[in-house]
């Protein structure tokens, strides 16, 4: 099963679009999270039409911006995909301590995507617990490049993860 996870799109404040390569990987994709800040929910609706299953959160902009996403999006999803157990969230709170704090608010859990800092992040957390974050495809902010993540789960594993850049925006 092949996972495309994202965040912080922040279309159309930071970008007017989602891009190109981004928008390829959606079709490619058996599952699509993302974890908050669409900001619009146009760009929800775009990747509900183009995604084969999608599992979304709210953010913290979203509130702001675009209070029917709020209505639309959980603020922490769960789910399972071939024997791992997924949660999706927006904010975790600052780096220092993360991986000791949503260890023991998800107890449950295999993999915890989330995002909002816009900086990649890649962890484990008690041995048990991978944290990630695949940045913003958008808004790069103090990062070096745009960014999103890749994974395969299979045989009950999560495998495969990789770290996209994207080319700078025109």
């Amino acid at each position: 099963m092949r996972l495309l996870l994202m965040s912080d799109t922040h279309v159309p404040l930071r970008a007017k679009q989602l891009p190109e390569e981004l928008l390829t990987q959606v079709a490619r994709a058996d599952v699509v999270i993302h974890a908050g800040d669409w900001v619009d929910t146009a760009t929800l609706d775009l990747l509900e039409a183009r995604s084969r299953r999608l599992i979304g959160v709210y953010g913290n902009n979203d509130n702001k911006a675009a209070p029917p996403l709020r209505a639309r999006l959980p603020e922490v999803a769960y789910a399972e995909l071939g024997g791992v157990r997924f949660g999706v969230v927006h904010e975790t709170g600052v780096a220092r301590g993360r991986e000791a704090r949503c260890a023991a608010r998800f107890p449950e859990l295999d993999v915890l995507v989330f995002g909002h800092s816009h900086i990649p992040w890649d962890s484990v957390a008690e041995e048990r617990l991978r944290l990630l974050n695949p940045g913003s495809p958008t808004d790069r902010r103090r990062q070096p490049h745009c960014t999103y993540m890749t994974a395969e789960v299979s045989a009950g594993r999560l495998t495969g993860v990789e770290l996209h850049r994207l080319p700078p925006r025109r």
